[in-house]
Parts: C-alpha cells; sequence; structure tokens
C-alpha cells in the first residue's frame, strides 16, 4: 500500500521499493544452482549455501536503478549491466539510448530489473537486447505489471519468467497501469 500511496515521500518510497524487490528477487533467483560451503564463525565452523552459479543483474534505466541495491543485497557477486530506454509518451514505444552489458553472458543466469511492465515494449526490446547478447536463462521481476504486458512477454519471449506481486487491471488510453502508483522514476528521485 506504501508504494501505491500517492502521499509516499520519496525516501519511504525507496525503502518500500527495496523491501519489495528482495522479495522479489529472493523468489527469482530461488532455484539457481547452489553449492554447500563452510565458513568458520568465532565459535566454529557453520555450513551454508552460496551461489554457484554466475548472476547478472540488469536494470532498465532508471526506474531500474531503485531495485538494483535489493538484489546485490542477496547476490553480491552478481555482474551488472545497464540498459537504457526511453518510452515516446504520444506512441508508448521504446528507443534504445544505451546499452552495456557484461561479456560472456551465455551460461550466466541474468535478472532483468524493471518496476513497472505496462505495454511490455520496453521488457521486449530489453530482453531481446539481452539475447542478442548472448544470454539464454532470463528472468524479469517487476513490483506492478498490466496484462497487456505480461501477455506480451508471454507471446514474444515465453522463455523468460516474468516475477510480480500484482497483475493490475488494464492500462489507461495514456498507456499507464491502472492503478498502478505513478511514474515509478519520478516517485524514487523526487523529480515529479
Amino acid at each position: 500500500m506504501e508504494l501505491r500511496d500517492a502521499r509516499t515521500p520519496p525516501p519511504a518510497f525507496r525503502r518500500a521499493a527495496n523491501r519489495i524487490s528482495v522479495l522479489l528477487a529472493a523468489e527469482a533467483l530461488r532455484d539457481v544452482p547452489a553449492v554447500a560451503g563452510t565458513v568458520t564463525t568465532p565459535l566454529g565452523p557453520a555450513e551454508g549455501q552460496v551461489v554457484r552459479d554466475d548472476v547478472v543483474v540488469v536494470p532498465v534505466l532508471r526506474a531500474g536503478l531503485g531495485m538494483l541495491d535489493a538484489v546485490l543485497e542477496l547476490v553480491p557477486a552478481a555482474r551488472v549491466g545497464h540498459i537504457g530506454l526511453q518510452r515516446d509518451e504520444a506512441t508508448a514505444i521504446a528507443s534504445k539510448y544505451y546499452s552495456r552489458l557484461p561479456p560472456e553472458i551465455a551460461d550466466s543466469y541474468v535478472l532483468m530489473i524493471d518496476p513497472m511492465l505496462a505495454t511490455g515494449g520496453s521488457a521486449v526490446a530489453a530482453i531481446d537486447l539481452i539475447k542478442a547478447a548472448g544470454a539464454r536463462a532470463i528472468r524479469m521481476i517487476c513490483i506492478v505489471a498490466a496484462p497487456e504486458g505480461v501477455a506480451l512477454v508471454e507471446q514474444r519471449h515465453p522463455d523468460v519468467a516474468v516475477y510480480t506481486p500484482v497483475v493490475d487491471r488494464h492500462l489507461n488510453a495514456h498507456k499507464y497501469i491502472v492503478p498502478g502508483l505513478g511514474d515509478f522514476g519520478d516517485r524514487l528521485y523526487g523529480t515529479e
């Protein structure tokens, strides 16, 4: 509720976005292979699990940056790429302005993070770029989705799982998620 509330100030919005992002990332990475490991505590050895495989996190700029620290809390050794897409407000079509991905990601688990999945156009464009770089295991996490966006990702990239806690009712005439939570980036950074 705090993320959706129009009265939530940016610092509280960032904290709430971080909390939900940690939960989403944990779920999306649940089946990433791990190996047993042992560390020595001040009182003796302790066994645990360590992620075995390479994880790459790719935030879609700028709003996806608000989820990045949460994912890195779970997988501090993850490599990070960035994709910049700008949505034309008149057509709702995304165009790339930046893309920088780590090398050799064919065998990596790629976690694409973008808090809002509206039309699905940006998500599909970002997944296209990630696949063009060689990635095969891609998962997407978003905080709020619209049925139209989920459907487009499933249609164009059926091999990419989408992790989201909520699929809202629909998109309005301006292609905004209803009820949604407004412009995530503006609310995150206080630029509305």
